[in-house]
């Protein structure tokens, strides 16, 4: 079991031709991922990678029966291939894209609200579950196969998570990256959900960055559940002064509420096990998961 994707999913790519795409396109069937395809407008008919492309996604979706697609298009036109995918009936979209304007995210965001579709992202790594299937641009082999669950803001903090999980003895279920930017499509409270009531989930790392609310709503909801399954969570972004952007585009401390340190206070009185510094994940980990 896992959340997102398995070795079920048919995953098609959104500029499958491109530098980016094709790159990715190859380490992630290397990865043993059953991607089915990819869209190109105006290389329709055409293969690559020994996979069909098509000008569409909704000529895609008609051929294969894709239900998962990952998007590396340029940032002008990224959000209008968000919106393709929506369309096409897409179930889960995952965005690699950075730098997509704020003003095409709250289109996209208000677009897909009543779609059947998820979106993962912009500017994240995408969904790996481990062993079985990588949508995404994380180093694979990282990712050995177990019963953890990782929600992450930040790309390399997941694989340094998964690692860590890994060497302590324990495996991953599904790794989440969900972006860094201001506006995304699955918030942490969501992804925390989904892991939640995954019965092949058995505990749940949580990283964060400074700026915004979202950690402190994943908190609030984990202690509504009773604190169901345990959770190791961190916070990056502790010595960033306020108002300096931290590498990613919504990591900016806005009000007292979103530093660090004010995250880290509430997400322990929510019953987060709490690390300082994210050497102590697996560590961590593996101590809650003994008791």
């Amino acid at each position: 079991m896992s959340v997102l994707v398995n070795k079920h999913s048919k995953i098609i790519v959104q500029g499958f031709t491109g530098t980016e795409g094709a790159f990715h396109a190859t380490q992630m069937i290397e990865y043993g991922t059953n991607l089915v395809g990819g869209v190109t407008p105006g290389k329709g008919g055409s293969t690559h990678l020994n996979k069909p492309v098509f000008n569409t996604v909704a000529d895609a979706v008609k051929s294969t029966n894709a239900d998962v697609s990952i998007i590396f298009v340029p940032p002008a036109f990224a959000a209008d291939a968000i919106m393709e995918a929506a369309d096409a009936g897409i179930a889960l979209v995952v965005c690699i894209t950075e730098g997509i304007p704020v003003q095409d995210m709250i289109k996209v965001k208000n677009y897909i609200e009543n779609k059947d579709t998820r979106l993962v992202g912009p500017n994240c790594p995408g969904v790996i579950t481990a062993e079985e299937c990588k949508v995404g641009i994380m180093p694979g082999f990282i990712f050995k196969k177990g019963r953890i669950g990782i929600v992450s803001k930040s790309g390399t903090l997941t694989y340094e998570a998964a690692d860590q999980v890994a060497k302590a003895g324990l495996g991953i279920s599904t790794a989440i990256g969900i972006g860094g930017d201001p506006i995304i499509g699955t918030t942490t409270k969501e992804a925390v959900e989904l892991f939640m009531n995954d019965p092949e989930t058995d505990a749940i790392v949580m990283i964060g960055e400074i700026g915004g609310g979202m950690e402190a709503e994943a908190a609030n909801y984990i202690k509504s559940t009773g604190n169901k399954k345990p959770v190791v969570g961190f916070i990056a972004g502790q010595t960033a002064p306020p108002g300096r952007r931290m590498g990613h585009a919504g990591a900016i401390v806005g009000g007292a509420d979103d530093t660090a340190a004010a995250k880290m206070k509430i997400m322990t009185q929510c019953g987060i096990h709490v690390v300082a510094s994210p050497a102590d994940i697996g560590k961590t980990m593996a101590e809650v998961m003994k008791k």
